[in-house]
Formats: structure tokens, C-alpha cells, sequence
């Protein structure tokens, strides 16, 4: 399994472990067995549970997995509405990102420039007129004379 999986797996029981029993009960067994069984057990992490969990060193696959128990097993309906249109906005704003990121205008712009660079970059070239001196003028028509090529 991922490591940054397991690792998130073992942030989540630790932070699961301070939930009030009551909270705690609503997650399912399997899926805190799961969390449990797939954890890193040699990762070290602790919670401090007088600083808001926002503030905390957590992952951002933890954090993806603490939302969603949020919004299966705690949240009201309301809160659920709530939680999706956050989450497709910043779909919408990663996708966002990656369409001016990659998009074939930029791409194709940036190809352009590269062409004028290229253009300005190189030099003409003349062509040279080569003048045959008199010996070699002379050495030719001995050839063509004695028919040697």
C-alpha cells in the first residue's frame, strides 16, 4: 500500500481517538479496523488536542479522509450541500489551474516565441563566389586537353 496511505491511516486513528465515545461509535468497526490494519505502525504522530486540528500537522490525504467521515457519518444534510460545493469548487479551481497550465494557446504561444528566438538567432549566409586562380585555370584546360578527369 502507498505510504503516504499508510501514514495518513495512522494520523486518522490517532485523531479518531480523541473524539467523544458517543462520535466515535457512529464510524463504522470495519472501517477503524481498516484504518488500523493498514496504518504505518513505525510512523510516530501525535495530536495535541488543545490546538485546533486545523492548525495541526496533518497530511492532505488525512485531511481527505477526516472529511469524508465528516460528511458520511456526522454532518446534516445541510452541511453535506455544504461540503460538496466546496469540493467542486476547488475542482473546478484545479482544473482551472491546470487548463491555463496546459492549455494549446500557451503551449502553441510559447512554440511561437521559441521560433522568433530561433529566427533572430540565426545568421545569414552569403554565398561566397569562388574565382578560380590562372595556375588552376591553366592546370583544368591541360586536363580537358590530355581528356583527364
Amino acid at each position: 500500500m502507498n505510504s503516504k496511505y499508510t501514514k495518513a491511516y495512522k494520523e486518522v486513528v490517532e485523531i479518531i481517538k480523541y473524539f467523544p465515545q458517543e462520535e466515535y461509535n457512529k464510524i463504522p468497526k470495519e472501517k477503524i479496523e481498516f484504518y488500523e490494519t493498514n496504518m504505518d505502525k513505525d510512523y510516530q504522530f501525535a495530536i495535541d488536542p488543545s490546538i485546533d486540528l486545523s492548525k495541526q500537522n496533518i497530511s492532505k490525504e488525512t485531511n481527505a479522509i477526516i472529511v469524508s467521515l465528516y460528511q458520511d457519518y456526522f454532518a446534516t444534510e445541510e452541511q453535506k450541500e455544504k461540503i460538496n460545493e466546496i469540493l467542486e469548487l476547488n475542482e473546478m479551481k484545479e482544473e482551472q489551474e491546470k487548463r491555463e497550465k496546459y492549455s494549446p494557446d500557451e503551449l502553441f504561444k510559447n512554440n511561437e516565441e521559441a521560433k522568433d528566438i530561433e529566427k533572430n538567432n540565426k545568421q545569414e549566409t552569403a554565398l561566397v563566389e569562388y574565382k578560380e586562380n590562372f595556375f588552376t585555370k591553366f592546370k583544368n584546360f591541360i586536363f580537358k586537353l590530355l581528356h583527364i578527369s
